[in-house]
């Protein structure tokens, strides 16, 4: 249902009151920078989020475990927005010496978790000022998990996160160091891959180096494997069709002259095709444990099946798209590609209708250009306030459009 229009605040007003918040989203972020925890233990950081939402007069529950959710019901009769922010931070020692530096050590928000759980924050601040002035409701999720299989998103579907009510749409934004403050990535469509890990291992006959002839050698075995193992992707699949199989770690636990018993090799297999996706499984299989066996040994492989691929709807994505236009101008609203990192958010983006954008965190001088997943990851802050401003906005204009 349509609201009145003339009822919903501007797009002046929301930058302005989201710009007014810098300063406490600035501390809420830091905070959760300096008090990191890793996937499924964001116990602290869920206590944190649900005090924060009990101030806001929400009414929060857990899901999933560490999980929160609240709803932000505007006027009756309208549609059901979902908004996603993700809480876990990585198994990294962070390396950068600033004041709110993580105070667990080997433990860090490498990936920008702390700041989309303060953009829905600020969001869900936003938004709840605006109540009397939008129909529908907004459904917050913080989700527990990101970064370890099986993922938050998908244990809270299960847990019915997306049900009473469920949304017509689900919005999520990520954290893009390659793109300066101010402007963001949008792409319609089919946009991040799939991810499976792959953990193998070789058995052959350990013994003495010299005496090659009386064993049988699983490190001989492991250096075929990972050169053949290539060509599932440069002659199976389709060569439009993006594909990578990587390993990156490989256990031969001997010496310099002693052959071992076994080897231990682990990687990952990403595309943008399902199908295709099922397939290279099953050549995989079909490889390992024929080479293995042509050569006197035996190969094991287990396939942690992962993430799906992230799809955004075209229709939501567009809408998005216009509204960030709208609010940041359209010079600042980039065309993303496709990129074959993974997000669990996928699982949302096959159960609802979704947009998965990226927000800009380099400050304009070039710093803060460091990549996520790295030990010295951090952001300009000012992302902050334009991340929970455009969020709300974005969420104004679908609730008023839905």
């Amino acid at each position: 249902m349509k609201s009145d229009q003339s009822a919903q605040p501007g797009v002046q007003t929301i930058r302005a009151r989201a710009a007014a918040l810098a300063p406490e989203l600035s501390a809420l972020r830091r905070h959760l920078h300096a008090h990191p925890e890793l996937s499924f233990q964001e116990n602290e950081t869920a206590a944190f989020v649900t005090s924060q939402l009990l101030a806001m007069g929400l009414q929060p529950y857990r899901v999933a475990g560490t999980g929160v959710v609240a709803l932000i019901e505007g006027q009756p009769g309208g549609p059901v927005v979902a908004l996603r922010g993700d809480m876990d931070a990585l198994p990294i020692q962070e390396l950068s010496e600033v004041p709110y530096k993580s105070a667990n050590a080997g433990v860090m928000h490498a990936c920008g978790h702390d700041v989309h759980t303060t953009c829905l924050l600020g969001a869900a601040r936003l938004l709840s000022e605006q109540r009397a002035h939008f129909k529908g409701t907004v459904k917050l999720l913080f989700q527990p998990g990101e970064e370890l299989l099986p993922g938050g998103a998908s244990l809270m579907i299960k847990d019915g996160v997306l049900e009473n009510p469920a949304p017509a749409e689900i919005i999520g934004q990520h954290v893009f160091p390659r793109l300066p403050v101010g402007q963001i990535g949008v792409r319609s469509g089919r946009y991040m891959a799939s991810t499976d890990e792959l953990y193998l291992k070789i058995k052959g006959k350990g013994g003495h180096g010299a005496m090659p002839e009386l064993n049988l050698d699983p490190v001989l075995v492991a250096a075929h494997l990972i050169v053949a193992a290539q060509q599932i992707v440069s002659r199976r699949a389709n060569p439009k069709l993006p594909s990578v199989l990587s390993f990156g770690k490989v256990i031969a636990n001997g010496a310099t002259n002693v052959i071992p018993d076994e080897v231990f090799i682990e990687g990952t297999f990403r595309t943008l095709d399902e199908q295709w996706r099922d397939e290279a499984h099953q050549h995989l299989r079909q490889l390992c444990e024929g080479l293995a066996a042509s050569m006197g040994a035996v190969c094991e492989l287990e396939i942690r099946r992962g993430y799906p691929c992230l799809d955004n709807n075209p229709a939501v994505t567009a809408r998005v798209r216009a509204a960030a236009e709208h609010y940041l101008g359209a010079e600042n609203v980039i065309e993303l590609d496709q990129w074959l990192a993974a997000e669990d958010f996928a699982y949302f983006s096959q159960a609802a209708p979704a947009c998965f954008y990226r927000l800009g965190t380099r400050a304009a001088d070039g710093r803060f250009a460091a990549s996520v997943h790295t030990p010295i990851f951090d952001i300009d802050e000012q992302a902050l306030s334009i991340g929970a401003g455009l969020m709300a906005w974005v969420t104004l204009q679908e609730l008023d459009l839905l």
